[in-house]
């Protein structure tokens, strides 16, 4: 198991929209074998620069726990969902 930091930005929506879609991942990750030891939520901040003709979005963090298998599952659906506008995985520092 190796630790991870999955952080994503979600298209501006209606609050239980929103979090139906922080569901979806969180279910993803434990369905696939992984636990999420930590999660922040940023809420609604705005952007950079415009993504997908939206510039603001909802940003959530999650530290995860999980074999290499679980987060290129969570990559690949993250790419094919309309909601996500941004999404980024690192592997953590093993210190």
């Amino acid at each position: 198991m190796r630790q991870y930091e999955v952080i994503f930005i979600v298209k501006p929506m209606e609050e239980e929209a929103t979090n139906a879609v922080v569901a979806k991942f969180q279910k993803l990750i434990a369905n696939n074998g992984g636990t999420i030891d930590k999660e922040d939520r940023w809420g609604r901040k705005r952007l950079a620069y415009e993504i997908k003709e939206e510039t603001e979005g909802y940003y959530v963090l999650f530290y995860v726990t999980a074999e290499p298998a679980c987060v290129n599952e969570c990559d690949r659906v993250m790419k094919i969902t309309d909601e996500i506008l941004k999404h980024m995985i690192v592997r953590a520092d093993e210190d």
